[in-house]
């Protein structure tokens, strides 16, 4: 019989879940339209008709409309469940991959909030806590690791352009956790910084104690992704110099 590898298993790395709401508004009494979830080559986006009305900045953003109790994004009808469907399939897309952190951009203030309470309107918060590991916002977490750059923004959307090179279809909850995940393999955060950044549904209200600092000017224009390299590499090898020492 096949022995399991325990110190295999206790060394693989975690699991990590990008995840994304698109909603009614900005503010907290605003209801899901679409939750998107993506981790590696596994995605999830589902879209919920809401009860209430999308706001028209919403709407112009997002491209929601709701016509005869049917769903519309840019005048394309798409398939809808119910917001309990939609939460049941999200807490088993985490189930399926063991405990993950769920990382997202301005979470901490706005999603997981939105997500809180419909979860326990639902009666499924105790069924996502036992599913996850805890969650990450990228918005502080990017916010420390870039704070000596020059960026104008700390949006999600300018941190893409700056990082990757890329402009993409922002406000779109499956392209939002797309990019996401392929910022966050670009930005490489140390399991200290995530750890730093790291709540649960429970502390999310505690406020972060890690500061951002005042932006300040590169030396040079050059693209950030090439400075963030160009610094890795400076320090990779002072860290060989100081070795043959």
């Amino acid at each position: 019989m096949q022995q399991p590898e325990p110190d295999r298993l206790k060394t693989s790395p975690q699991s990590l879940v990008f995840f994304d709401l698109e909603t009614t508004g900005l503010g907290q009494s605003c209801e899901i339209v679409q939750l998107a979830a993506v981790s590696g080559g596994h995605s999830l986006n589902l879209y919920v008709i809401p009860r209430g009305q999308i706001q028209r900045g919403a709407a112009k953003v997002t491209g929601f409309r709701v016509r005869r109790h049917r769903l519309y994004l840019h005048r394309q009808l798409v398939l809808t469940n119910s917001l309990r469907e939609v939460l049941v399939s999200f807490i088993a897309f985490l189930q399926m991959l063991g405990r993950p952190l769920v990382v997202g951009h301005n979470i901490r203030r706005f999603d997981c909030p939105l997500l809180a309470r419909a979860l326990d309107e639902l009666d499924l918060r105790a069924e996502f806590e036992s599913s996850v590991s805890g969650c990450v916002d990228t918005l502080p977490l990017a916010r420390e690791m870039l704070k000596d750059l020059c960026l104008q923004s700390f949006r999600q959307e300018n941190l893409v352009r700056e990082l990757l090179g890329v402009n993409y279809k922002a406000h779109d909850a499956l392209e939002d956790v797309r990019a996401l995940q392929a910022l966050y393999s670009v930005l490489q955060p140390t399991p200290e910084v995530v750890c730093r950044h790291k709540f649960t549904l429970d502390t999310m209200k505690n406020k972060p104690t890690v500061k951002s600092k005042m932006p300040c000017k590169l030396p040079e224009k050059r693209p950030l992704l090439e400075h963030i390299r160009q610094t890795v590499k400076a320090t990779e090898s002072k860290a060989e110099e100081l070795n043959e020492l």
